[in-house]
C-alpha cells in the first residue's frame, strides 16, 4: 500500500480492518473532499459583498472625478502657457474697449493692433485678471484647451449672428450715416 494514514496501517496490521474496506473508505474520502459543493453564502456574507461592491463603484466614480478634474486643470495650464507665450506685445495710447464679464473693459492699443481686432486676426484672452492680445491660430488653441479664456474674437462671432435679422438691420441702419473717425 501507498502511503496512507499510520493510523489505518496499524489497524490493517493488526487486522481489525480488511483492506478492501480500508479502499472503500480512501475513494469516499477523496469523493468528499472533490465532490463537495460550497455552501450558499449566508445573509452577512451576501451583504458584505454587496458592501465592497458598493466601494468598488464609489472609488471608480471618484477616481473617474479625479481624473477628469486633473485632465481640466492640466488644459487651462496648458491654455495660459500658450498665452503667456503667444501674447501680442500692446502698444500705443488709443482705447480698445469690450464687454467681458458684464462689464466694459478697455486695453490700449495702436491703429494696426485695432484693425486686427477688428478684422478678427487677433483674439482678445484672459489671463488671470489681466487681458492679453493673440494671434488668431494660438486663439484657436487656446479656445480648443479653454474657450472661456477667450473673451473677444470678431472671426467667430461674424458666423454666430443670424442672417436674417443682419440683412433687416442692415437696410434700416443703411439711411443714417456714421462718421469715419467714430471710436468707440
Amino acid at each position: 500500500m501507498a502511503k496512507g494514514n499510520p493510523l489505518q496501517e496499524q489497524l490493517l496490521k493488526a487486522g481489525l480492518v480488511k483492506k478492501s474496506k480500508l479502499s472503500e473508505v480512501a475513494r469516499e474520502q477523496a469523493k468528499a473532499r472533490h465532490g463537495k459543493k460550497p455552501k450558499a453564502p449566508s445573509e452577512t456574507a451576501l451583504e458584505a459583498e454587496r458592501a465592497r461592491a458598493e466601494k468598488a463603484e464609489r472609488d471608480r466614480a471618484l477616481a473617474a472625478k479625479q481624473k477628469a478634474q486633473a485632465r481640466t486643470a492640466e488644459l487651462r495650464a496648458q491654455a495660459r502657457q500658450i498665452i503667456q507665450d503667444k501674447k501680442v506685445p500692446r502698444s500705443g495710447e488709443s482705447e480698445y474697449r469690450f464687454t467681458a464679464d458684464g462689464a466694459i473693459r478697455t486695453l490700449l492699443v495702436n491703429d494696426e493692433l485695432r484693425r486686427m481686432l477688428s478684422s478678427g486676426a487677433l483674439v482678445v484672452a484672459r489671463l488671470g485678471d489681466r487681458y492679453e492680445l493673440l494671434p488668431r491660430a494660438a486663439g484657436d488653441k487656446v479656445r480648443e484647451r479653454d474657450a472661456d479664456m477667450i473673451v473677444l474674437d470678431h472671426g467667430q462671432q461674424a458666423g454666430t449672428e443670424p442672417a436674417a435679422a443682419s440683412s433687416e438691420d442692415d437696410a434700416y441702419y443703411a439711411q443714417f450715416k456714421v462718421p469715419d473717425d467714430l471710436v468707440w
